[in-house]
């Protein structure tokens, strides 16, 4: 485990649609030993649970064995959820639990603090505490994966607004005719931007054209059903015409949502994690390009587009980070 001599940890647990990941956080962001596990997000609500506790006691019996401390536990769970009850209300992708008290369950089993935040603004503080967003003021985080997640974090704080239900950037639409999202609403950008999104885009565009053999298509031995993100990529860089098409659209549909966050909130910088973003890297500096197109305010070029510093790590350290108190220096 990084960190000197301390043995006094705090676990983060990053709860998702299909997967739970926790590790031991110290009190300088770093990040030990993690453990994985299958996320059972479409049962009830008690099988939802043991998957997060399964991660938990794997961890818990290595502290045991090692003699180390264990102070806190952070969640990072989808939202929209209430940080100050401790309840997770409704994701879209996790609908196993609806109004469920998730941290008092967890600080009922092991006798621990717990703390729970929505995952991107989690991250987005762990990002201001340890990573890219360390030493700017007005921070905003946007998390591309299976779904888009944001955070914005004032002056080392968390933006919860008034019930603790925001910020859900995810679910700004940016087209009110557009496809219908998981929760329920119009052409929000993460229809058109999120890990799925992007492979059903190259899907459709395939089937459109009659393709028989494309690089996507070798990707996934002709099953355009199978083609994912992570292919269209692949396939980009190979020369592939219509992956090319996929990501030219979908640069600029972020571009739109961006240049809309700039003349809200205009933040310091702009984070950008999660698992799509980092095949997104290559194409930043075309989306700084192209936000002007989309943004009223003059100046969007002197804010700054980074890479989360945590990667796919990032809802561990953003548990951690919920838990910053109770961490020993």
């Amino acid at each position: 485990m990084p960190g000197g001599d301390s043995n006094s940890y705090v676990i983060g647990v990053d709860v998702g649609g299909t997967k739970v990941a926790a590790g031991f956080v110290n009190s300088a962001g770093e990040i030990g030993e993690v453990t994985r596990a299958r996320m059972i997000s479409d049962g009830d609500a008690e099988t939802g649970l043991r998957s997060v506790t399964g991660a938990i006691d794997h961890l818990l019996d290595i502290a045991k064995e090692r003699h180390w401390t264990v102070n806190a536990i952070g969640i990072c769970a989808p939202g929209p959820l209430d940080p100050y009850s401790g309840v997770v209300i409704n994701p879209p992708n996790v609908t196993c639990w609806r109004n469920y008290p998730l941290a008092a369950e967890i600080s009922r089993i092991y006798k621990l603090p717990v703390k729970i935040e929505n995952d991107a603004s989690a991250a987005a503080l762990a990002e201001v505490l340890w990573g890219a967003g360390k030493g700017f003021s007005k921070v905003f985080y946007v998390s591309i994966g299976t779904g888009i997640g944001t955070g914005f974090i004032l002056d080392g704080h968390i933006y919860n607004g008034r019930t603790g239900a925001a910020p859900e950037g995810g679910h700004v639409s940016i087209d009110y005719k557009g496809p219908v999202c998981g929760c329920g609403k119009h052409g929000c950008i993460e229809v058109f931007v999120s890990g799925p999104a992007i492979a059903k885009r190259a899907q459709a565009m395939l089937a459109a054209a009659n393709v028989q053999h494309s690089p996507m298509l070798d990707l996934t031995n002709g099953q355009i059903a199978a083609i994912t993100s992570e292919h269209v990529i692949q396939a980009h860089t190979a020369g592939d015409p219509m992956a090319k098409a996929t990501l030219v659209e979908t640069i600029e549909l972020l571009s739109v949502f961006l240049g809309n966050i700039i003349d809200l909130l205009e933040p310091d910088v702009i984070v950008i994690g999660g698992g799509v973003a980092a095949v997104l890297k290559p194409f930043f500096e075309d989306i700084r390009n192209r936000i002007p197109d989309w943004c009223v305010n003059s100046r969007n070029r002197e804010i700054p587009l980074v890479s989360a510093h945590y990667g796919a790590s990032s809802g561990i350290a953003g548990g951690a980070a919920l838990c910053r108190q109770l961490l020993a220096n």
